[in-house]
């Protein structure tokens, strides 16, 4: 069986669409479309619904999803060993996380990793949204919460805290609130429950108790910007507004303590860049741990970057 059906199977399944996977492999539509054809009939099986608006994976399809992945990974693998005597190592990573800590952080975090690292292409995806490292939309993922279905490893990265901000000038037109009774009257800038993808990002309840002016934003960074602009009063992560000139930190005793994970596929630990950059952002989250605590009231938790029993899930 040739591995480049198997390496189509996989770009349709991800995409959706045969045109679009054929983009993502650099060849025509035809060739997809014959590859997919040979490999259905050399199963004996039909592995999509070609439907007008895009193919849909039949139940054959959904089992052969995670062996061709084993396929695709060993395959990945199989390059990193015979390159092994390469001085560089070489290839593409993708990293998804949430768009506070992939704007903020990540993006020049990461940017340290790509110059240690010329061969190696990162990609950062900061995205408010659930990424899937089964179809690959990211090697590695920064999540929210600890992953409980898949086979997955999720290693604790660190504990970081947030509070309630507001911009100097909005105090100084509006006035301070200093008990949560005291946000009547007061805009809140909050998400938007639509495009909330984690349960972990439940803290804007808190303040809409005491207040029904709200300001919607989708994402943690257009809160940011928003509540930067004098838009209103809202929970901020502490590690992007205290480096932040003229955000004032309020209401001390509201605030909240979240954890973020690493996420990849067990498989992918063979992969030289993946490795590489998996290392990097575990070892660059333990040495800058205090930056995701600066208030010190964080929970306590096992040590950054060491995996807990049991993360890997079946």
């Amino acid at each position: 069986m040739d591995w480049d059906h198997f390496r189509v199977f996989l770009a349709v399944a991800r995409d959706g669409q045969l045109s679009a996977a054929a983009r993502r492999l650099g060849v025509n539509h035809t060739t997809v479309a014959r590859r997919l054809d040979a490999l259905e009939a050399g199963l004996g099986t039909t592995l999509f619904e070609r439907r007008p608006t895009g193919c849909v994976l039949t139940e054959a399809g959904e089992r052969l999803i995670p062996l061709a992945e084993r396929i695709e990974i060993e395959a990945r693998a199989a390059v990193t060993a015979v390159s092994s005597g390469e001085l560089e190592v070489s290839g593409t990573v993708r990293v998804g996380a949430p768009d506070g800590l992939g704007n903020s952080f990540l993006a020049r975090e990461l940017a340290v990793f790509a110059a240690q690292h010329p061969g190696i292409t990162v990609e950062l995806v900061p995205l408010p949204v659930k990424f899937s490292v089964s179809r690959r939309e990211a090697d590695l993922v920064v999540e929210l919460s600890r992953p409980t279905t898949g086979r997955l490893v999720a290693t604790r990265l660190v504990d970081y805290t947030l509070g309630v901000y507001a911009v100097a000038s909005y105090l100084g037109n509006h006035g301070r609130p200093e008990t949560l009774e005291d946000l009547a009257g007061h805009r809140l800038v909050t998400g938007i429950d639509d495009y909330t993808f984690s349960s972990a990002l439940d803290y804007g309840a808190t303040l809409q108790a005491y207040s029904k002016r709200l300001y919607r934003c989708a994402g943690a960074t257009s809160q940011f910007e928003a509540i930067r602009a004098g838009a209103g009063i809202g929970v901020l992560h502490d590690f992007m507004a205290l480096e932040t000139a003229g955000l004032v930190r309020i209401l001390p005793e509201v605030h909240f303590s979240r954890t973020y994970w690493l996420v990849g596929h067990p498989g992918a630990t063979s992969i030289a860049a993946i490795a590489a950059c998996r290392r990097f952002l575990v070892e660059t989250f333990r040495r800058q741990r205090r930056h995701f605590q600066p208030m010190g009231q964080a929970k306590a938790s096992a040590s950054p970057g060491v995996p807990e029993t049991g993360s890997d899930f079946q």
